[in-house]
């Protein structure tokens, strides 16, 4: 794959599989996976496509797989020029089919680049880790900074930046429909038809839909939410954000058909630091 990395101890782990799901009985015949949060995990990122390569080839299916990402490539992590790189080369030479959804920190690194005077808190707080792997180097932003300064970070970052990276970033979509499953970048807004969803609800929601036992017209597998080394399975949702950039552990759901599988791909280095993973958390009602 395209980009060179960081070299990190990477084991990739097939966690048990969650019961059969009663709800969504169809991925349009086909293989789907889904990734989670990136945040600039590109040893994770490279590890985990090749199993999945791998699984797909295992598999001898004649439908070509679906590959989904469920946004936020970007920010916390080291190497965010590095993972979009790969997933530009993805899209132009996988064997398979790829969706790239948006997340809502491609949103905040889009308003610095629009609006960079807006955008301190994000500089702060995430963006250094993504404009330093640009190659731009600043130091901390001070509390009194002026716009000026944020104005000569993007003017630096727009030198640096690859256009494909820019266009990449531009055309997101934020929803994607297979069979009985839509995913999406951080969840949906409970009661509401997933075809009048708001933008800013698929992006950005939180407790309001993490908690709700509302079952949308179809199972949502979403990423933006985690709290464990762990994906998450529940009779309305599938979460697969296993926070990559804290626990060392990016993970992907395989769905085909009823059968709801798990791919990790983790760091040594990182992961020994939590919890061992024994398998997804799954809801007493099952899915």
């Amino acid at each position: 794959m395209a980009g060179q990395g960081t070299a990190v101890d990477i084991e990739i782990v097939r966690l048990p599989d969650a019961p059969p799901s009663q709800r969504a009985t169809s991925t349009d015949g086909r293989i789907v996976y889904a990734v989670g949060d990136i945040h600039g995990c590109y040893p994770q990122l490279s590890a985990l496509l090749e199993a999945i390569v791998a699984d797909v080839e295992a598999a001898d299916v004649a439908v070509p797989p679906l590959l989904v990402f469920c946004g936020d490539y970007v920010d916390r992590g080291p190497e965010t020029a590095n993972v979009v790189t790969a997933l530009i080369w993805l899209a132009r030479h996988a064997a398979l089919d790829v969706v790239f959804l948006r997340g809502n920190h491609e949103v905040m690194l889009l308003d610095f680049i629009d609006q960079p005077e807006e955008s301190l808190a994000w500089l702060r707080r995430d963006g250094k880790a993504t404009l330093t792997s640009y190659g731009v180097r600043f130091s901390d932003i001070a509390p009194d900074a002026y716009d000026e300064e944020c104005f000569r970070l993007r003017d630096r970052l727009m030198d640096k930046m690859p256009a494909s990276h820019l266009e990449f970033l531009r055309g997101l979509p934020v929803t994607h429909v297979c069979g009985d499953y839509v995913f999406v970048h951080a969840g949906m807004k409970p009661g509401v038809p997933i075809a009048r969803q708001d933008e800013e609800d698929c992006l950005w929601i939180g407790k309001e839909f993490l908690t709700s036992d509302h079952r949308f017209e179809k199972v949502v597998v979403h990423g933006h939410s985690w709290s464990s080394a762990e994906p998450v399975v529940l009779p309305n949702r599938i979460g697969i954000d296993t926070g990559a950039y804290a626990t060392g552990v990016l993970s992907a759901v395989r769905l085909q058909g009823r059968r709801i599988g798990f791919l990790q791909a983790r760091s040594h280095a990182m992961a020994a630091t939590v919890s061992a993973t024994r398998g997804p958390k799954i809801s007493p009602g099952g899915q």
